[in-house]
């Protein structure tokens, strides 16, 4: 039981050191992200490209309703 306990112990000290000095640690110290994958974010989740886009349409006459052609 004594060799559980200490098992569980073990794991927990790991789990911390690894929070408190691992890799994501380091960037943050240095300046970087703060632990946040550097993934790419495509254009339509992009806030920034949204409202240049949203500002282009609201700029031409008459683009804001597509036409239909049925009618």
């Amino acid at each position: 039981m004594i060799y559980l306990l200490a098992l569980i112990g073990l794991v927990t000290l790991a789990v911390l050191f690894w929070k408190a000095f691992g890799p994501a640690a380091t960037t943050a110290a240095k300046g970087g992200n703060g632990g946040r994958s550097s993934r790419v974010v495509g254009p339509d989740d992009d806030p920034e490209f949204l409202w240049r886009v949203d500002r282009e349409n609201r700029r031409r006459p008459g683009s804001d309703t597509p036409t239909d052609p049925e009618s």
